[in-house]
């Protein structure tokens, strides 16, 4: 009964199956493995964009902090949602990479609204020495809060971020459960949609440890080379990065496994509401906040649960209603999240 987190679960056998395989014999390092080769190949072909520079990290920060060092100086800022990643886990990694641009978050919830990101940008007076400078716009996409942007919402995110001349990045770590959510392809959910860098992600998808940063416009490439280097997140055995991406993109496995994700976290939600959960946010792909009764929180941490409570203690009146993070990756099944409900 795991649903503390998608980074908890196990490797999808078929990157595994590629991660071995690798093993085998010589290949050369820091990217140049011809394994390589057939990742930025595949992505291109996913993302429908064959001028695509593409790479390799083994952090969803790495991803996003060295993407937005590429388009963001230090005397800029980033408009973000107040709940964003970049916001709200990664430990100030994203002023840090871009040496010390700072973040303006926008808005009270997990996705902007292009009215407000129209109001952040304004506030932001071009050619005042004195403040920061518009830099670029990151949405994350799932959202921390479990939602969904419609193609509709990014695009009139990008729209706004287009009339000011800012580059947009996409914080993807789960893009594909996205995706799968949209029935969309790649390319509708990033360059289509006016993005400009996204955070492929891996690792949250049934990966080891592996994220892809996809230039759309290649300009960028030598300089994201520089910066990853000198940031200490090229790998010198990148094989087994290039071997993980490999797997994951094998036909369509990366969104046969957001799919069963997604199926796990809705059949879940099923059971939660009826047996009366309140939904904080629609559940939209592989991520749920609802609350409950905390009798019900504790008979399930005493048999052993794992999940995350979002704003009270365990401890407390048992009929008060608690919020709960619960998250679901490929591998939960049907039977544990049955084993789970029937605590209820």
């Amino acid at each position: 009964m795991f649903f503390a987190s998608d980074n908890a679960g196990p490797v999808h056998p078929t990157v595994m199956k590629r991660v071995i395989a690798a093993n085998d014999a010589h290949q050369m390092p820091y990217g140049n493995d011809v394994i390589m080769d057939e990742v930025r190949a595949r992505v291109r072909d996913v993302f429908e964009a064959p001028q695509a520079a593409v790479y390799l990290v083994a952090t969803g920060t790495a991803a996003n902090v060295l993407a937005l060092g590429c388009y963001t100086q230090p005397w800029q800022t980033v408009f973000c949602s107040k709940v964003s990643h970049i916001q709200e886990d990664e430990c100030n990694a994203p002023e840090f990479y871009t040496g010390g641009a700072k973040l303006t978050l926008v808005g009270s919830e997990d996705k902007m609204t292009p009215a407000e990101l129209e109001a952040a940008v304004g506030k932001q007076t071009v050619g005042n020495v004195h403040g920061a400078q518009p830099g670029s716009v990151s949405i994350t996409q799932v959202t921390e809060r479990g939602r969904v942007h419609t193609l509709a919402e990014l695009r009139a995110l990008t729209a706004v971020a287009k009339t000011h001349g800012l580059p947009v990045h996409l914080d993807g770590a789960r893009f594909a459960n996205a995706q799968v959510a949209l029935g969309c392809s790649a390319a509708e959910m990033s360059w289509k949609s006016g993005v400009d860098v996204v955070s492929f992600g891996g690792t949250k998808n049934g990966c080891m440890g592996v994220e892809a940063v996809v230039f759309f416009d290649p300009e960028k490439a030598w300089e994201f080379e520089l910066r990853r280097k000198r940031g200490a997140h090229l790998f010198s055995k990148h094989r087994y990065l290039s071997a993980q991406m490999a797997g994951y993109l094998e036909g369509d496995t990366w969104k046969e496994i957001a799919a069963e994700a997604n199926e796990n976290a809705a059949y879940l939600a099923r059971g939660l509401e009826r047996n009366g959960a309140h939904f904080l946010f629609s559940p939209d792909a592989n991520m749920i906040f609802a609350s409950f009764p905390r009798k019900t929180h504790q008979k399930l941490h005493a048999a052993g649960a794992k999940y995350y409570l979002w704003d009270d203690p365990l401890d407390g009146p048992e009929d008060e209603m608690v919020a709960a993070r619960l998250v679901c990756d490929w591998s939960v099944g049907r039977e544990k999240i049955d084993t789970f409900l029937s605590h209820f």
